[in-house]
């Protein structure tokens, strides 16, 4: 026992080292990284942004950065699979916290969310968000858009989130028409994959449909979006009711006949190829889940967005 250590978000002596905390205690920072508002000498940033005041359906996603936290102590500093790696080694990184927002003021959120984030843009490299609801994408891609340029947004999703938007609404359900009407993403280059809903325009955007997820493999579907972004840089949003209800059921608004988790994840892991420059874990709702069955689903998401970040660096060395 000499050699371990535990909360480790609080002792850790670099923001490299290995946690060796017990799988069922200690603090539950996302996947034991450094708790901390400090972000010198860190590249990549863990961030929760605790809103659900846009949802249509169900609330809830407030509690989805606690949840996914929580979920992640499951990730216990062994190599992390697919990846065989220690995804931290050669990527310094800390768990920011979360956005401060006044929940009586929900006309500030977007100006709050967008401000945090540039800060922690203007002094980190990559930043991964935990949400909240789908609202929070909006304002986090023009902070993104302001470092980066125009992006392409690679949607998970059930939903194509392109309902009418007057530019005033609270609404999870728009951020993506206000996105392409604003400029931030570049429609021509976008694509959403497991939509299982009809919206009034796609904005020109591609879809890939929940059958057509269910007959292509998976190897096929992350060729296709590599081929269809390019070489634009990326923004991977995931909304954890893409997948099925049987895989994540703690959502707000979930929607049969969608991907297993095995599947999508599959996806994700061949999406090494494209240049991501954040991303974001949204609408995972821990009230109406079970067994942490999504947490543990958004969890691995996340995970997986670090080691798409990790590989790439390592390549880049």
């Amino acid at each position: 026992m000499s050699a371990k250590s535990i909360d480790h978000a609080f002792t850790s002596s670099s923001l490299t080292s290995a946690a060796t905390d017990p799988t069922h205690a200690g603090a539950l920072s996302f996947m034991r990284r450094r708790y901390s508002k400090n972000l010198e000498g860190a590249s990549t940033v863990v961030w929760g942004i605790p809103f659900d005041a846009a949802t249509s359906n169900r609330p809830g996603a407030r509690f989805g950065p606690q949840a996914i936290r929580r979920a992640s102590a499951i990730f216990d500093n062994d190599p992390q699979y697919p990846f065989a790696r220690d995804l931290f080694e050669n990527m310094p990184t800390v768990d920011y916290g979360d956005c401060l927002l006044d929940y009586g003021d929900h006309w500030q959120t977007p100006e709050t969310i967008e401000r945090e984030a540039r800060k922690i843009l203007a002094n980190s490299e990559y930043l991964l968000t935990l949400g909240g609801d789908h609202f929070i994408t909006w304002p986090l891609l023009k902070a993104h858009v302001a470092k980066h340029g125009p992006l392409a947004l690679v949607q998970f999703d059930a939903h194509q989130d392109t309902w009418f938007d007057d530019g005033k609404r609270i609404d999870h359900g728009s951020f993506v028409v206000r996105a392409v009407r604003d400029g931030l993403i570049d429609p021509n280059r976008s694509i959403q994959i497991g939509i299982r809903t009809h919206a009034p325009e796609d904005c020109g955007i591609k879809i890939l449909f929940g059958y057509e997820v269910e007959e292509m493999r998976s190897s096929e579907i992350a060729s296709l979006v590599v081929k269809h972004v390019g070489g634009l840089p990326a923004y991977l949003t995931f909304d954890i009711d893409c997948l099925d209800p049987a895989f994540a059921p703690g959502t707000g608004t979930p929607v049969a006949g969608g991907p297993s988790s095995a599947k999508i994840l599959s996806i994700l892991r061949g999406l090494r190829q494209l240049d991501i420059r954040g991303s974001d874990v949204v609408e995972v709702a821990p009230a109406y889940d079970h067994a942490d069955v999504t947490a543990i689903a958004g969890a691995t998401v996340a995970m997986y967005m670090l080691g798409l970040r990790a590989e790439r660096l390592a390549k880049s060395d």
